[in-house]
């Protein structure tokens, strides 16, 4: 197992597994018949899946935009709180396909709360592509229609996500494991 900042790494989606499933649903997704189609990557910790994804995309033939938004369900601790909108896209929904990209879905609130938004606004069809579903720690009524992986019950780290701004840089998803 890796260590990384003095902290032992368990592996749980390597890099090559990751970028193979990236694929796949890239492909998945150039199957759809979206119109118009806009991305929207929902920061901080999707920023890597999103960027990985959307140029598999272009290998697979689609040509998305591609925007930003940033939401907090998550207090200064990692147990859920409220979701609050930080920084909202730029661009204009109405009668596009919007595809959300997300790190994880967990309780499902982020995504419903960025979902209704975009329906909100006008938006054609919201189709949700996430890299790790953790179908056991739903709250909310929540699907995902592109997943990468389930994902056991840990708090995982890399590939964009952290614990306290730490981990993100790592290319594949692993959980710190506690020392004796």
């Amino acid at each position: 197992m890796p260590e990384v900042g003095g902290k032992v790494i368990e592996v749980l989606f390597s890099a090559e597994e990751i970028a193979s499933r990236n694929l796949a649903l890239a492909r998945e997704i150039a199957k759809r018949d979206y119109h118009n189609l806009l991305t929207v990557s929902i920061l901080k910790g999707s920023f890597i899946f999103a960027a990985d994804l959307i140029r598999a995309m272009h290998d697979a033939g689609v040509e998305p935009d591609v925007e930003f938004i940033t939401v907090s369900s998550y207090g200064k601790n990692t147990s859920s709180t409220d979701v609050r909108l930080l920084r909202d896209i730029d661009s204009e929904v109405k009668d596009r396909d919007v595809l959300l990209i997300d790190d994880i879905l967990e309780s499902g609130k982020t995504l419903k709360f960025v979902r209704n938004l975009m329906i909100e606004r006008g938006a054609r069809s919201v189709s949700i592509a996430v890299l790790l579903d953790k179908k056991h720690k739903r709250t909310v009524d929540m699907k995902a229609d592109f997943v990468a992986f389930e994902c056991p019950d840990y708090f995982v780290v890399g590939y964009g996500m952290d614990v306290a701004h730490s981990f993100r840089q790592l290319p594949y998803v692993g959980r710190v494991v506690e020392s004796d």
